[in-house]
């Protein structure tokens, strides 16, 4: 088994983030078709405040222009991942394992299973009870009631079995940045963060450290 590495990005731009997951994805591959020892890695960080489109995703879910967008100091792309539209920005802790799957004996399905389990136990950890949504990918609080409330948000790519992209755990995160857009695709359910449901800022590095121990435990 291929030794875990944890590299925290920090804050970050989306697009240097972006350009230097496609470095990591690409030796990845390369490690892959060559037959050589690959890398594995778990990439943590926050960016500034942005929106990012999936493959699969509607234009009509992104609910402002240009300069709407400007004036909140936010930035808007178009990127390869699967799922809808969602929102970066401080407080959340974004997750991008970039990782060769068959390393891992997982097929997309349980790895996208696995992501959502290392969630849903560090959400059990501060005492908030979380799980899934038939038919839409990520962990929910409240699920199966009208009160739904997505608190992690997943989107992945993978190529050859290789990972990129990830999750994005609301943290300490501004929710209204979400308004400005229907996250996910959803117009029918809400979004929180484990501040909202707690009462109080939660410490990123605690978060990111239970976070981290829980992929570790999974993915071996």
């Amino acid at each position: 088994m291929n030794e875990l590495t944890i590299e925290d990005w920090g804050l970050v731009p989306y697009a240097d983030a972006w350009e230097r997951q496609r470095r990591c994805f690409d030796e990845t591959l390369e490690a892959v078709a060559r037959n050589i020892v690959r890398p594995a890695r778990i990439v943590l960080c926050e960016h500034p405040h942005v929106y990012t489109l999936g493959r699969s995703g509607k234009e009509a879910n992104m609910l402002l222009g240009e300069e709407q967008l400007e004036r909140i100091g936010a930035t808007y792309y178009h990127i390869d991942r699967g799922g809808d539209i969602t929102y970066h920005g401080p407080g959340q802790l974004v997750c991008y394992p970039i990782l060769y799957l068959e390393d891992f004996r997982l097929g997309l399905k349980a790895y996208v299973h696995v992501l959502e389990e290392a969630v849903i136990r560090v959400c059990a950890s501060y005492g908030i009870a979380s799980g899934r949504v038939d038919g839409a990918t990520g962990v929910w609080l409240e699920g199966d009631t009208s009160r739904a409330r997505k608190v992690c948000a997943i989107g992945v790519r993978s190529s050859h079995f290789v990972t990129m992209h990830g999750l994005a755990l609301n943290v300490n995160t501004d929710l209204r940045y979400f308004s400005y857009i229907h996250p996910c695709g959803f117009v029918d359910k809400g979004v929180t963060s484990l501040q909202k449901e707690l009462g109080r800022e939660v410490p990123m590095g605690e978060v990111k450290e239970r976070l981290c121990g829980e992929l570790c435990g999974l993915l071996r």
